[in-house]
């Protein structure tokens, strides 16, 4: 295997023979998996170093991915050490609660000791941020143009945490700001740039046109079809996509909500294996590092490049014409279909999206016959047959859920190594013999939610099932502290809920 030279200073660290490496979320977090024994190669071995014969994991730096993966791992298999820049949890979600004191910090982190990070200190400064603007703007030596710059709140990103952040700033200037800085509550405005032709485009278009008008009454100004080309100290500058016009505002605050940069030493190790012209680590359908042996990818940091059917039609065709008669039968397709649809999971994507029931539906629609069982096909019929699957691969969002169940899979991958070594689980390898160590790694979406304010919420959620309102706030409440890593986060977050409905949320600067 090829080592770094980071990587190799991490293994002399702590005296690895041998590392598989897994980096984890955007924190840019390692796992560093090895078969422990004395460095050097020294084969004697005491009765201290008994403990040793486990397989040792070394976890650098702790996110979504990472503790999933933590938490999920077998520890009576392996020796298992965590190095992180920070002692905690956070549980990302409601980091935009947090900013305006909807939910208090320390709510929503778990110490990472207590389950055995990223950006609660962003959210405490933004918090913070929110007060100063206000403040400022009640200085009496300010002109109007002024305090309305210093009030003009900009949010970068009209997707779920960028309208939940608007939304959450909304509310917390209505319901409680305003009793506190009477005098500027006329000159505050919320801005929200989305470059797309909606905002929360990722969702149903019922809710994004439900979300707009509910942000057109709050009075909260969406502008769509603008592209951000520049960001000053004192106003932002877009660039309209439909007429290319160019336009600059100032502002008192400006919160990018569009994407997170790869961390230094994710950029780092792309650039060794050259991967730099990429914006993730691309990944096989296993996670692992494209290009390089025992290294492995999951979270914000990497992206699964799923294979083409059509780059292994050949070898596909060849395994399944099990009489090498040179064409297909109906029997000998269905009698692989189900390795072809783990293997290639836009195949299933696209029969569901063409409405067929199955793989007769599929070879008949390449004849443009009506259904027949007898239906036979040659290398190009199959080739033709299949020619369009390919369209329906689509890249997974660079979520909590999708890193959340990537660390529960590569645990259970490690938790099984040794049996699914003698029992391979995976699907049949079209180019070789035999089958795939593994299972792919398969992403299944629990649905979504996007808070509104004004205790509205919209979600979808499986099956095609839309919700928007008041009732979908309360759901939104139960599912998040429900997700909650520890009762003791649970019963935190639920207290802070209680006492914002009460008493309001705490606008002091601290």
């Amino acid at each position: 295997m090829r080592i770094f030279s980071f990587f190799d200073r991490s293994t002399r660290a702590f005296r690895f023979s041998k590392i598989t490496l897994v980096f984890a979320v955007s924190t840019g977090g390692l796992v560093a998996y090895s078969e422990s024994k004395p460095y050097g190669g020294s084969s004697s071995v005491d009765s201290s170093q008994v403990e040793a014969k486990k397989k040792r994991v070394v976890v650098l730096g702790t996110g979504w991915a990472g503790t999933s993966f933590f938490k999920n791992l077998d520890c009576s298999l392996y020796d298992v050490q965590v190095v992180s820049p920070l002692n905690y949890f956070a549980f990302t979600p409601l980091l935009p609660s947090v900013t305006c004191g909807t939910v208090e910090a320390r709510s929503v982190v778990e110490p990472i000791r207590n389950i055995i990070r990223k950006e609660i200190e962003d959210a405490q400064k933004i918090r913070r941020s929110v007060i100063d603007c206000f403040e400022r703007a009640s200085l009496p030596n300010l002109s109007e143009d002024e305090r309305k710059t210093a009030l003009h709140f900009v949010i970068v990103g009209g997707g779920p945490t960028g309208v939940e952040f608007a939304a959450e700033l909304h509310d917390f200037f209505c319901e409680d700001l305003v009793e506190i800085y009477p005098t500027v509550k006329d000159l505050v405005k919320i801005t929200v740039i989305q470059s797309g032709d909606h905002i929360l485009n990722m969702f149903d278009e019922r809710i994004s046109s439900f979300a707009e008008q509910k942000f057109q009454r709050d009075g909260i100004d969406v502008k769509i079809g603008q592209r951000v080309i520049s960001v000053s100290d004192k106003a932002i500058t877009t660039k309209a996509k439909a007429n290319g016009q160019i336009s600059s505002v100032p502002y008192g605050m400006v919160i990018w909500s569009t994407g997170i940069r790869i961390r230094p030493v994710v950029m780092d190790f792309m650039q060794q294996i050259g991967q730099n012209n990429r914006r993730a680590l691309a990944t096989d359908e296993w996670l692992r590092v494209e290009g390089c042996d025992g290294i492995y990818a999951l979270g914000d940091c990497g992206t699964i490049h799923q294979r083409k059917v059509m780059e292994d039609i050949s070898a596909i065709f060849n395994v399944a014409d099990e009489d090498k008669s040179g064409t297909l039968t109906v029997k000998e397709f269905q009698d692989v279909i189900d390795d072809i649809i783990v293997r290639y999971p836009q195949v299933e994507h696209y029969l569901k999206s063409r409405h067929m029931n199955d793989v007769v539906d599929l070879l008949n629609d390449s004849k443009g016959d009506e259904r027949k069982e007898s239906i036979e096909l040659d290398i190009e019929g199959f080739k033709s047959a299949l020619s369009h699957v390919d369209s329906q691969m689509k890249n997974l969002p660079a979520t909590a859920q999708v890193a959340s169940q990537q660390g529960v899979y590569l645990a259970r991958c490690f938790n099984h190594m040794k049996d699914c070594e003698d029992n391979p689980e995976g699907p049949l390898r079209f180019r070789e013999s035999g089958r795939h160590q593994f299972q792919p790694f398969r992403y299944k979406h629990f649905g979504q939610f996007a808070p509104l304010g004004g205790e509205q919420a919209a979600a979808e959620l499986p099956g095609d099932w839309v919700s928007i309102g008041h009732s979908t706030q309360w759901l939104w409440y139960s599912v998040y502290a429900s997700k909650q890593v520890s009762w003791r986060t649970r019963a935190l977050v639920v207290s802070d809920w209680t006492r914002r409905f009460i008493f309001g949320r705490d606008s002091s600067r601290i």
